[in-house]
């Protein structure tokens, strides 16, 4: 017979589980339309709940605008480039296979048009390493090297909001409220740690006391552990 686990509560819409109002309402994401050149003024700087980076308004000459994480440094007045043509300011949007080796990027984009997928959090950067022509060599705040598309887009800068997780957060309470914030369930727990009637997998033996394999088609409150696991344990060699 299956438990009633707490990660199941989520789809209940109660209070505790509900994402906060204008937390994730703005999207953050280059134009699919590669070739439009386009400059825009930063007109103002929003500590968006949603990111933890510092986002910036644009206002473009036909007063369209859109939001971009803003680098470390931006104001408001700022004139911000979007386009294939190289234009080598703070926080513009170009080709990284343009981009001089040894500069600060972010936003770096997966695939040619994508929007952005790498480097996007708080004080980050990554590094142009070299270029080639089958790619671009990046390293990325992890200290790995990626080779990337040469058509992909990246903004110019580092990050802004670094250091933000310097300051201690000392109280379990405040990390409640910014887990809430930011649509995370907090605090977790292991299963084996739970009271039998929360999970399979408790008791105050606190060892699972059967098997982890699962089957594929065990009801959802059974279904923890490695499910429907092929083979488990360690590999023999050889």
């Amino acid at each position: 017979m299956g438990k009633r686990l707490r990660q199941q509560r989520r789809g209940k819409g109660t209070v505790a589980y509900t994402k906060a109002p204008f937390t994730f309402d703005l999207s953050v994401s280059y134009t699919k339309d590669q070739n439009k050149e386009m400059t825009g003024e930063v007109t103002e700087l929003i500590n968006h709940t949603g990111h933890t980076a510092p986002l910036a308004k644009l206002v473009f000459e036909d007063f369209t605008f859109s939001y971009i994480i803003a680098p470390e440094g931006i104001r408001i007045g700022d004139k911000v480039h979007v386009g294939p043509q190289p234009y080598f300011s703070l926080g513009s949007v170009m080709r990284i296979g343009d981009i001089p080796e040894g500069i600060p990027v972010y936003n770096i984009e997966s695939h040619p048009g994508d929007g952005g997928k790498y480097v996007r959090s708080a004080g980050g950067a990554a590094y142009i390493s070299a270029h080639t022509y089958d790619g671009t060599t990046v390293a990325m705040p992890s200290k790995h090297s990626v080779v990337i598309n040469n058509d992909c887009r990246a903004q110019l800068g580092v990050v802004a909001g670094g250091g933000m997780n310097e300051q201690p957060i000392v109280k379990a309470g405040k990390n409640h409220y910014i887990m809430h914030a930011i649509n995370k369930l907090w605090p977790t727990y292991r299963g084996v740690k739970l009271n039998p009637v929360d999970h399979p997998f408790g008791g105050k033996q606190h060892h699972k006391g059967k098997s982890s394999m699962t089957s594929r088609n065990a009801p959802p409150g059974r279904k923890v552990g490695h499910i429907a696991a092929s083979r488990v344990g360690r590999k023999k060699k050889g």
